[in-house]
């Protein structure tokens, strides 16, 4: 496997966070053997991509619209913010890692959970979701569905998780938030992605899995209908999707990706704040 494929693997896939029931610990050496690395290896890699969010959050901070939004975000020093998904969000570049960032930066002292776990669907979240209202969140910024809508290359059957399932899955754990703690919510609809270049990928084609952008639109007309803010990520990326802001993967959101994603939070919070 080559050093790319390492780096993309590693992004991604974080075993810690998916097993974390499990006793003991999985500490960087049992990590770094999972992908065919040494402890060291797997340390730089992390750090370099700390390193990413990093100078993302600094070059939003030399915007002076964004700091402006984001001073007025309503995430008050001592919130326990909980943000809820897959990949999107679990990606060591995240758009949560860089928003935790501007705000260590900025000097503000929210609490920034990453409960995202990549490849996970709307159902796998339900599962776990108990495990989060024990986090006792005072916001929840769920980031979920797009695993939902893939389906057989070969065969197009079904969805992974019908759009029905997907609806009742989101209700479900707003309703059971509702009943355990006092959390505010922000929805995300999933981004759109370049189909081509999903099949074509090493790693996303392998699994003969495809999804469509009108599968996905029609999670982000569920997702809309929330009675709570919602940023629109099809408006961010475009339909069809914008390349400058994708992997070459065309799935998964690049470091330009990601900023445009905490840009379009600081607006849409500070929006809804004036309403």
């Amino acid at each position: 496997m080559t050093p790319e494929q390492i780096n993309y693997l590693t992004q991604f896939i974080h075993p810690d966070k998916r097993y974390a029931w499990l006793p003991g610990k999985l500490d960087d050496a049992c990590l770094a053997a999972m992908f065919g690395i040494d402890a060291a290896t797997y340390a730089s890699i992390r750090a370099e991509f700390k390193t990413n969010a990093h100078r993302a959050a600094r070059a939003l901070l030399d915007e002076s619209a964004f700091c402006a939004q984001l001073d007025r975000l309503p995430f008050t020093d001592g919130a326990r913010v909980v943000a809820l998904g897959d990949s999107l969000t679990d990606d060591w570049q995240s758009w949560l890692e860089i928003l935790r960032l501007t705000f260590e930066q900025r000097g503000r002292d929210a609490h920034f959970i990453n409960a995202g776990i990549s490849a996970e669907t709307t159902t796998d979240i339900f599962n776990r979701f108990i495990d989060v209202v024990r986090l006792q969140p005072d916001w929840i910024l769920c980031a979920a569905g797009a695993n939902d809508t893939w389906f057989w290359t070969d065969a197009p059957i079904k969805l992974s998780v019908s759009l029905d399932e997907t609806a009742r899955n989101l209700l479900a754990m707003r309703q059971y938030a509702a009943s355990h703690t006092t959390a505010r919510w922000v929805w995300f609809t999933p981004p759109s992605m370049i189909p081509e270049q999903v099949t074509a990928h090493w790693y996303q084609g392998a699994f003969q899995m495809m999804t469509r952008n009108e599968d996905l639109t029609a999670i982000a007309e569920i997702i809309r209908a929330q009675p709570d803010p919602v940023v629109d990520l099809q408006e961010v990326f475009g339909l069809p999707a914008n390349p400058g802001l994708l992997m070459d993967d065309g799935l998964h959101p690049n470091l330009a990706g990601h900023m445009a994603i905490v840009r379009a939070l600081a607006s849409q919070l500070t929006d809804a704040a004036k309403t």
